[in-house]
């Protein structure tokens, strides 16, 4: 970069206006369906964990030590079996939501509390009625919690995937270290925050529709 030259150019981000929209809705798929992969392999998984108590801790330390991986490692390692494709991002992202989602899941369940699964039995609900009519939406707020982190790491991880070809927004920011360029780094980690917030914004307001009577107390 040359000493006076403006950080960001305005007219290279109209010029390539629709190219960024389209590495944006890239990024977006990347980020988000490993964590609703995640959510679907977490809300069974707590379930058991939370019925089977001995079982949380080995699951727990399996999914903690997945997440001390370093994300490159374990794209090299998933690159060996699923080429450079979109997969060998989103699976390494799907399992790092785990060591946030299954702890939320759990937690979430036990927040339940005991004299309203006694009501819920007392009314005839079975085990798996009440689990999925009482226990999980009282669980909402603290599992929504835990997607919103998981979302907003998994949104900020995804850049790293450009190292094998498959990072969303991440193009930019190596094209514009390739060519000592600054407006694509500033561009593209300007639209990664803002996909961070709003996803968060949306969770927020998922949260807040799903628990009407949350908006009541308040």
């Amino acid at each position: 970069m040359n000493d006076g030259e403006p950080l960001v150019r305005w007219g290279w981000i109209a010029d390539h206006a629709g190219e960024l929209a389209d590495y944006t809705g890239v990024h977006l798929r990347l980020g988000l369906l490993p964590v609703l992969f995640g959510l679907i392999i977490s809300i069974p998984l707590g379930i058991a964990c939370r019925h089977w108590r001995w079982l949380y801790p080995p699951v727990l330390t399996v999914t903690n030590i997945l997440y001390s991986i370093p994300s490159l490692a374990l794209f090299m390692i998933f690159v060996r079996y699923t080429g450079l494709t979109e997969r060998t991002v989103m699976i390494p992202l799907t399992l790092y939501t785990l060591s946030v989602l299954v702890p939320n899941v759990v937690d979430g369940l036990a927040s339940v509390p005991e004299p309203v699964r006694l009501a819920a039995t007392a009314m005839g609900f079975g085990p798996v009625r009440r689990v999925v009519q009482v226990d999980l939406p009282i669980a909402v707020p603290v599992v929504i919690a835990g997607v919103r982190v998981a979302a907003v790491s998994s949104i900020s991880l995804v850049a790293v995937g450009q190292l094998i070809g498959q990072g969303g927004l991440g193009y930019y920011v190596i094209r514009g270290l390739q060519l000592d360029f600054p407006t694509p780094i500033v561009t593209a980690i300007a639209l990664i925050m803002l996909l961070a917030l709003a996803t968060d914004a949306l969770l927020v307001l998922a949260q807040r529709l799903l628990t009407p009577w949350s908006r009541s107390k308040a």
